[in-house]
């Protein structure tokens, strides 16, 4: 009885202790002797009826039973794993032996370890694992109650500065403090998942009903809104709140979540610190298609990428003076994607900067053989996009086309939005001074929609405006779009610069840009983008009539 584990009984079938084992007894510490008691008036009161059960089993089957239960002690309740064994005496009786082993400890490392695997071990929130579960539970009882719940994604407005400006730490403690409000804004029935960095998810069961939604997130909202007091800082931040319900915006989790972060989007675009409900009517950003980025991988391998080429002509000879070169996609299956669909994936996933690098060369070896097949000096128009603005290989890629080709560098005209400049304009002007050091010339496009800060005109070798088609679409009735493009082209006159036009779609819209001297028409009326073989044509049977002429 010694040796064979934590804590040893010796009974009868009553389940009267008869015996114990001595590190029974100094496990146990009670102030009375054990012999004599019943061994279910030791164990907790949830447990006495699984302990006499085990007992009577172990009697009618005599065979050994094992069962858990826990045992008072004079300090605190330990958990035994109990192996029961009846036992014939020499005089026929029947006794058990009831031999536990100690499993508190363990028990106590399986509840940290299970705690780990689904709480957030920053804030004690629940984590993305266990907010998986929650969710799915909740629309099982949504399904069976015929009552829906809302979702909410939310972020600290805020936060990055912060943690930049006074590190991790700092961070951390902000992060701690945030979650502990976040949660005390909400009841009891509600879940609130720390699913990353400062991004948060909570769960409203039954909650489905808009006002009852503001409520619960206006809370929210105020409760992050107030200071936070950390190591002598009193540091600000906000919180943003995008809100979806199931079963009106989705029946499923990776839908109901998604649109939740839809609207957490919105919000911070429309002024943060406030929620937002997802509204499939006009929230029309387009879905992330992963089996179409996984196949933007395969169309590099396969060469399913292609350009187009549209022609930019002289406002007043008509004549074409050169191309913009149109990167398309022609999906085996699809046809030809949207540009509007795979540049921004091309874009978040770094392929920008490979079709980016090919496009360049494609388009400056093109222009060539147009160059060799008219025996007429062209130009040619490449968009750069703000990855390929930024990456160190840019001005590589740029040498490499030029050399490629053989074209002279007053050829190639760089396409960059107004943003680009902008977002980083002591990087733009570097890069864009050793870009015009190559005689590449460089292009404002999509004129007068982003930033317009004229110090730029000032500030960066710019050599040609691009005016919005948005500006040229209701030429010439509409007075503000015609005082518009005279402006521009007014500036653009004084400052020795270029002028396209993008967008002309009739004769009346080029004769007015041609009047107020607009040196360059791009748009339907004068080409649609094509392939190299028609571009070709249009090329030739244009450098013709020029000739007759």
């Amino acid at each position: 009885m010694e040796a064979a584990g934590d804590a040893v009984f010796h009974l009868d079938t009553k389940g009267e202790i008869l015996s114990t084992s001595k590190r029974t007894i100094e496990l146990i510490q009670l102030d009375c002797a054990l012999t004599g008691l019943l061994l279910a008036e030791l164990v907790r009161s949830e447990d006495g009826h699984v302990i006499n059960v085990a007992l009577e089993h172990a009697q009618q089957s005599v065979l050994q039973q094992q069962v858990n239960v826990h045992i008072k002690t004079r300090d605190t309740t330990l958990c035994f794993d109990f192996i029961i064994t009846p036992c014939i005496t020499e005089t026929g009786d029947m006794e058990l032996l009831a031999v536990g082993r100690n499993i508190t400890q363990r028990l106590t490392t399986e509840d940290a370890l299970r705690h780990l695997a689904t709480h957030d071990v920053l804030t004690g929130l629940p984590n993305r694992s266990l907010l998986t579960d929650r969710l799915n539970m909740a629309m099982a009882q949504a399904r069976r109650t015929g009552k829906g719940f809302a979702v909410l994604a939310l972020d600290l407005d805020g936060f990055k500065k912060i943690n930049d400006a006074l590190g991790h730490p700092v961070g951390d403690i902000l992060l701690r403090e945030a979650g502990t409000r976040l949660r005390n804004a909400l009841r009891d029935t509600d879940t609130l998942a720390r699913v990353g960095g400062d991004e948060f998810i909570a769960i409203l069961p039954s909650t489905l009903a808009e006002a009852e939604i503001q409520i619960v997130a206006r809370r929210m909202i105020s409760s992050i809104q107030q200071p936070f007091d950390i190591q002598g800082h009193a540091l600000y931040v906000s919180t943003s709140i995008g809100v979806a319900t199931f079963p009106d915006h989705s029946d499923n989790e990776v839908k109901l979540l998604a649109h939740a972060d839809t609207a957490l989007y919105r919000a911070k675009e429309t002024g943060k610190a406030r929620y937002v409900l997802y509204d499939p009517q006009t929230f029309t950003k387009p879905v992330h298609d992963i089996s179409i980025e996984a196949a933007m991988f395969e169309a590099v391998k396969n060469g399913e990428f292609l350009l187009h080429y549209q022609p930019v002509v002289d406002a007043c000879t008509r004549r074409i003076m050169g191309f913009e070169a149109l990167m398309r996609w022609m999906h085996p299956e699809l046809g030809l994607v949207p540009p509007i669909q795979f540049i921004p994936m091309a874009e978040n996933n770094g392929l920008i900067n490979l079709l980016g690098a090919w496009v360049l060369k494609a388009a400056c070896v093109q222009i060539k053989r147009f160059e060799e097949a008219t025996g007429r000096h062209l130009h040619v128009s490449v968009n750069v996009s703000p990855r390929q603005f930024r990456s160190d290989e840019f001005l590589n890629s740029l040498d490499d086309a030029l050399t490629l080709s053989g074209l002279q560098g007053n050829q190639l005209l760089l396409e960059i939005t107004e943003g680009i400049l902008m977002s980083d304009p002591e990087h733009a002007e570097v890069l864009l001074t050793k870009i015009a050091a190559r005689d590449v010339r460089i292009a404002i496009d999509d004129f007068g929609t982003g930033y317009s800060s004229l110090a730029y005109l000032k500030r960066f070798p710019i050599n040609t405006l691009k005016i919005d088609h948005a500006f040229v679409k209701d030429l010439p009735h509409s007075v503000k779009d015609a005082a518009i493009c005279d402006v521009v082209i007014s500036l653009a006159n004084h400052l020795n610069l270029t002028t396209v036009a993008e967008g002309v779609e009739d004769e009346q819209q080029l004769q007015f840009l041609a009047a107020r001297n607009c040196t360059f028409i791009q748009g339907f009326h004068t080409g649609r983008p094509m392939l190299p073989e028609a571009a070709m044509a249009v090329l030739l049977a244009n450098t013709d009539a020029a000739a007759l002429t």
